[in-house]
Parts: C-alpha cells; structure tokens; sequence
C-alpha cells in the first residue's frame, strides 16, 4: 500500500471517529444545519480525491492521458443521466481504445 492509500484511509478513520465522538459529546442535542450538510458531503469529497489522485498522477508526478478522456467520457455519461454500469463501460472502454490505440 503507497503513502497516499495509507494517508485516505487513515484520514477517513479520523473523520468517522471525529464524527462518532460528536455523537458521544453532543448525545441528543442536535447539530447545526450547516454543520450536517457539510458532514454529508465529506465521503463525496473523498472519493472526488481517490478519482483526481488515480487519473490524474502516475508515480509522482501529474500526468494527462487515456484515463482523463475516459473521465470526460464517463463524467459526460453521467451527466445525460445513463445507468451506473454504462458510465463504468463508456469510461473504462474509452481508456482501453486510446491505449490500445497509441
């Protein structure tokens, strides 16, 4: 496991045990509203994280290739609103064409 696996899931141990300590400290009381949606967008925001690190980074340096237009692909297929496992089939195949092209 590289540093940066280690560092996510170590970083996601902290927020969950952060948030479950809220819950032992606060007990009923209920949270803010502007704290509760920006706790909502916290797994969101990590798995953005996962997405940038493993497409846009090979080693340690930043790389553009096959696998941002398979994003653009899937982000695109998305977007028209198409099923889960035909933005994953647009995306991955997107990548393999241009691989196998180049």
């Amino acid at each position: 496991m590289n540093m940066s696996w280690a560092l996510v899931i170590w970083l996601s141990v902290g927020a969950y045990a952060f948030k479950m300590f809220g819950f032992v400290i606060i007990g009923s009381r209920k949270l803010p509203q502007a704290l509760s949606r920006c706790l909502l967008l916290i797994p969101a925001a990590l798995l953005a994280a996962l997405v940038f690190n493993s497409t846009f980074t090979t080693g340690q340096s930043l790389a553009l290739d096959e696998r941002a237009i398979g994003l653009v692909v899937a982000i695109i297929a998305a977007w028209r609103k198409l099923p889960l496992i035909v933005v994953v089939i647009l995306g991955a195949a997107t990548t393999a064409l241009l691989r196998g092209l180049m």
